[in-house]
């Protein structure tokens, strides 16, 4: 892959970042989409997936992020349309969501690294 294709992916993947989550606080009115936040997208060298990391506050609470996810798969199709007329792209890529659980994990290391230093 040639140095200007990786360019070209991260800034495609900004823009639907941006666009998704713009999209996510004005366009819906879904409660099950209220407070996600768009940690970051992975787009595939291709352009033809987004990987689209999202979080909200109720992020320990089971239930509620299966509720955010079920909102998300019903609102794919018109983000992904959305998506497309925003990057002028002639084929939007295929929005997969998925749970960003790296902050829980660092979260986690922290708090194992605090035990061992306290003597725990």
């Amino acid at each position: 892959m040639a140095r200007g294709d990786t360019t070209r992916t991260a800034r495609v993947a900004e823009l639907v970042r941006i666009k998704v989550a713009s999209a996510l606080t004005t366009a819906f009115s879904d409660p099950r989409l209220q407070g996600i936040v768009v940690t970051r997208v992975e787009v595939t060298a291709d352009l033809q997936i987004a990987r689209v990391f999202v979080r909200t506050s109720d992020s320990h609470d089971e239930q509620a992020r299966e509720q955010m996810m079920r909102g998300l798969k019903a609102a794919s199709p018109r983000l992904r349309r959305m998506v497309a007329q925003a990057l002028d792209l002639r084929r939007a890529p295929e929005l997969r969501f998925q749970f960003d659980s790296g902050i829980d994990a660092a979260d986690r290391i922290e708090e194992l690294l605090r035990d061992i230093k306290s003597g725990r």
